[in-house]
């Protein structure tokens, strides 16, 4: 091995030391370059930060707004002046506003009529009785309002749960059935309460009183508000119950009651969206249960909360609906609750599919005949016309063939034991049994002591086929239909069968409106009677048969005729 020479050694240590600081170069550029790219990274991450412009208010909000605040005349809310055209907002004129139709006036006195017959007859109930009254014993409220049927007089908030409450538990009052399904007249727990107490409070100031008007306007209003907002948003698709439109609608016209301004209702509406929004659990097997017979009166109640807190100056969300990742779409709406899957993007939205104004109050349906789900309102009455043909042959009867629409099928249709009488009046089953044993429906059919007398009810339900009819599902969504069919056939075990008896469309329908307004008065009149005596239920009638009277009457004397 050769030893280098002097040169060589020079040249090997002049190498060594290019590579050496050739080496730190490397190293210090490498450095260089990774600092320059962590403060890239950590400027990326600084440009990241979500953008804190806070947005105009959702435009559906602003939408209901300005329904609310200028589609009615009406010179006892505080934020219309009565000496312009124009109320305190700029909103359209007084000589500009269309206000509801005459045929959507006169329905909503049939409502009130029928809802608050409605809520009497609930008084009967333990069950719902032992949930009204103050929360305190002997609470006095000064102007306080009055619950239908009771000697409360109670904050408004309490007053709307206890009228809600009643209105809702037999499940006997009006209904809307669309993408979503619903009981607009449920807000009325929240109208009756707040228009009571400012009436109250407005005598013993020395101004005018509320009006009857102005509760049938208000209701006009809720009932659009809330049935638009189902015609095409199902919320029964993402887990919430309906309650929530209820709740909404509520907060709208209380607001526009107590006197709110524009920014204040948008304000509440907000809010409305913003809070946490009831599971319909509630309703289903296997948890069906009686909350279903109080949550209106709970949604009701809380819009009256809502309306005040925006009154007392409460700022909103504006972006409520629409946030991204924490709006109530991305949040609440975005995804179907049977399979959690992602939906459409152009389903992940709230829309109002019509310009709002009195159509769903037109359309409404009242449920004259039977207190039962409205889905099966025409299963019940074609179980009631074969009833006469079958009630000597129950023991012969080897099935029974129910055709029907999805959603009945998604909501009452159901097998096996069931649990109490909120399970038992949604079920579709039940529902038709009874009527084909009995000839008739009414609430006491739904108690654990009815049912536990007579087995030959489950008897039948366990005979019974249900199966979906294309037709049916179809027309129950068409807007100039808008059917609740169901058709009944009950076939014997010696191959002998009945007719199919179809029902498209139940009394209480608009189709049917005509037909059902005699029996739509003795359902109330038959209702009062189980808490007034009969002068006092021909006052009521009286006075609910005369629209022109009843929209002249001050609220507060319209509400002392409903204490014992």
């Amino acid at each position: 091995m050769s030893t280098p020479s002097s040169d060589q050694t020079g040249d090997s240590r002049l190498s060594a030391t290019q590579a050496s600081t050739s080496q730190a170069s490397t190293n210090q550029a490498s450095a260089t370059q990774a600092s320059t790219n962590q403060a890239s990274t950590n400027q990326a991450s600084t440009n990241q930060a979500s953008a804190n412009q806070r947005p105009d208010y959702d435009p559906e909000l602003q939408q209901i707004a300005d329904y609310v605040l200028g589609y009615c005349d009406d010179p006892h809310i505080a934020n219309v002046n009565a000496d312009t055209d124009t109320d305190v907002d700029g909103l359209a004129g007084k000589s500009e506003r269309s206000g509801p139709s005459a045929e959507a006036m006169d329905t909503a006195r049939l409502c009130l009529m029928d809802t608050l017959g409605c809520g009497i007859l609930a008084l009967r109930f333990p069950e719902c009785t032992k949930h009204l009254g103050p929360l305190v014993a002997e609470t006095v409220v000064p102007h306080g309002a009055r619950v239908p049927g009771t000697a409360f007089s109670l904050d408004p908030v309490k007053a709307a749960w206890d009228i809600g409450c009643t209105i809702r538990w037999l499940d006997y009052n009006d209904t809307w059935l669309a993408a979503e399904w619903g009981h607009p007249s449920d807000n009325l727990g929240g109208i009756l309460a707040v228009a009571d107490h400012l009436s109250r409070q407005r005598v013993a100031l020395g101004k005018p009183p509320l009006v009857m008007r102005d509760v049938l306007e208000s209701m006009v209003m809720a009932h659009e508000i809330q049935g638009v907002l189902a015609l095409d948003n199902s919320f029964n698709r993402v887990g919430l119950d309906h309650v929530m439109l209820v709740k909404v609608a509520t907060t709208a016209v209380t607001a526009r009651l107590m006197g709110a301004n524009r920014e204040q209702l948008l304000s509440a509406l907000s809010h409305a969206f913003v809070d946490g929004q009831s599971l319909r659990t509630y309703r289903h097997a296997p948890n069906a249960g009686s909350r279903k017979s109080w949550a209106a009166g709970d949604a009701t109640s809380r819009g009256v909360r809502l309306s005040d807190i925006a009154l007392r100056g409460e700022m909103g969300i504006p972006g409520a609906l629409s946030a991204p990742q924490w709006g109530f779409n991305d949040v609440s709406f975005s995804h179907g609750n049977s399979d959690l899957a992602l939906k459409p993007e152009d389903e992940r939205h709230l829309t109002l599919a019509r310009p709002l104004g009195s159509y769903v109050m037109e359309n409404v349906l009242f449920k004259v005949s039977f207190p039962a789900e409205f889905h099966a309102q025409t299963a019940a009455e074609a179980a009631i016309l074969l009833h006469p043909e079958v009630r000597d042959r129950l023991e012969e009867i080897e099935r029974i063939e129910i055709t029907t629409h999805e959603s009945a099928i998604r909501i009452i249709s159901k097998q096996g034991a069931l649990a109490n009488a909120a399970d038992r009046d949604h079920c579709l089953q039940y529902m038709v049994a009874v009527p084909l044993i009995f000839g008739e429906l009414n609430a006491d059919h739904y108690e654990d002591g009815f049912h536990a007398a007579h087995p030959e009810i489950d008897q039948l339900r366990d005979r019974m086929v249900v199966k979906e009819e294309a037709r049916f599902t179809r027309e129950y969504l068409e807007a100039d239909k808008r059917s609740i069919a169901n058709a009944l056939r009950v076939v014997f075990c010696d191959g002998s069968a009945t007719e199919q008896v179809t029902v498209e469309y139940p009394l209480g329908h608009r189709r049917r409106r005509e037909e059902s307004l005699a029996p739509l008065e003795d359902k109330c009149r038959a209702n009062l009677a189980t808490c007034f005596p009969p002068s006092r239920c021909d006052t009521l009638m009286a006075l609910l048969g005369d629209r022109e009277r009843l929209e002249a009457l001050p609220v507060h004397e319209f509400m002392a005729h409903w204490v014992p």
